[in-house]
């Protein structure tokens, strides 16, 4: 299971350790996970973690470009920078270059009622800290 920390909310979310097992493994490789949450710029109602050109060692596996809220994502790289994806409404996956496919690595099962809030708090107030770790 992962804890997630974001703004003010908690979440826990389910890894997709059966369809998705590189990416959770490089996923595991980054926690425990501190940074920033900032609203996406081309994905609708989806915030992001940018990493630049980090190499996380994987390709694409469960890709998805249509995540439903609380379906988080981990872009590689290739086209636009390696990211996780955070969607907390309606979103198709994009970059300043097009659609992207993301890989489905977790979903969130508990506080799934403070997505939408969490996104407006993202939106509207600006970056949030956010920490990812296992349980």
């Amino acid at each position: 299971m992962l804890e997630i920390s974001a703004g003010r909310f908690q979440f826990r979310a389910r890894l997709e350790e059966e369809k998705a097992p590189q990416t959770v493994a490089a996923l595991r490789r980054m926690l425990p996970l501190e940074d920033r949450l900032v609203q996406a710029r081309w994905s609708g109602e989806s915030a992001w973690i940018p990493f630049g050109d980090l190499d996380v060692g994987i390709g694409p596996e469960n890709a998805n470009s249509y995540p439903a809220a609380g379906e988080l994502l981990l872009y590689p790289g290739g086209l636009s920078e390696t990211e996780i994806l955070f969607p907390y409404g309606a979103t198709c996956f994009a970059s300043k270059m097009g659609q992207l496919a993301g890989n489905h690595f977790a979903t969130i099962v508990e506080g799934n009622e403070n997505l939408a809030e969490l996104g407006r708090l993202v939106l509207y107030e600006g970056a949030q800290d956010i920490r990812l770790n296992e349980a």
